[in-house]
């Protein structure tokens, strides 16, 4: 048996992973999906004081106050940050780290450094227009696609679910930079690669690209679950056979 910590991307909470839960559970797991503050059932806490601090001391009390050890610590997409923030407080606790269509941010850099000028102009202004200077509304599909974000797999029912339960992104999250103590350098961590084909990754990984460098060191690993960019919305038994092929 092993201990899953499972982390959403933006606009998600704990419900994103429901039909990655049960065949974790089902083959004998420890399993404990994740609400960030803000965000889900934990949206009546959003405001101008959550912040990427926030977010990671929620994954650091999910793991100490249920007194987990040997965790395989998941985040997907955005919450990137926040595992691998929380991974580096206490890295006594932390088997592996699972970047799942994720990358991990770098010491001092925040998501919007992250963006291209033209992204994070937009993402300022619809979080200026309609998210009050705090939040950042789940942008329509087709702003996702324009962003890159692949819908591969996703039909209509699963679309509507997505959006029927999204909750706007705390702004704080994506603008705090990220502060590392250097503990987690040396972690195993994998990369769970599905809306990226892993020859175009280990391509820009060679090339040293700012997002994927960090990707060749000796404790890196590669796994695909080949998809659009919300793998446990569009094949959630994949992705848990992903994460059960690391346990122990």
């Amino acid at each position: 048996m092993s201990t899953y910590v499972l982390v959403p991307g933006f606009w998600l909470g704990a419900w994103a992973w429901e039909k990655v839960v049960p065949p974790l559970r089902e083959a004998g797991h420890d399993v404990h999906p994740v609400t960030l503050t803000g965000l889900g059932d934990r949206s009546h806490l959003a405001g101008a004081g959550v912040d990427l601090e926030t977010h990671i001391q929620d994954v650091v009390n999910a793991v100490v106050f249920a007194d987990l050890h040997d965790v395989i610590l998941v985040g997907h997409s955005g919450a990137g940050a926040a595992v691998t923030g929380a991974a580096d407080r206490i890295p006594e606790r932390v088997a592996r780290l699972v970047y799942l269509d994720a990358g991990p941010t770098a010491d001092g850099l925040t998501f919007m450094d992250l963006n291209e000028p033209d992204w994070r102009a937009f993402i300022e202004a619809r979080v200026a227009e309609q998210g009050g200077g705090t939040a950042y509304p789940l942008p329509s599909w087709q702003e996702q696609e324009q962003a890159g974000a692949s819908l591969e797999g996703l039909g209509e029912a699963e679309l509507d679910w997505f959006a029927s339960r999204a909750t706007p992104q705390p702004y704080g999250t994506m603008t705090q930079p990220l502060t590392l103590k250097g503990e987690v350098d040396k972690l195993p961590k994998t990369l769970i690669a599905c809306s990226l084909p892993m020859e175009q990754v280990q391509a820009m990984i060679t090339a040293g690209h700012p997002l994927f460098a960090a990707l060749a060191g000796p404790e890196w690993s590669f796994e695909t679950v080949p998809t659009g960019h919300w793998p446990m919305f569009s094949k959630p038994v994949e992705t848990a056979a992903a994460l059960a092929a690391l346990a122990g």
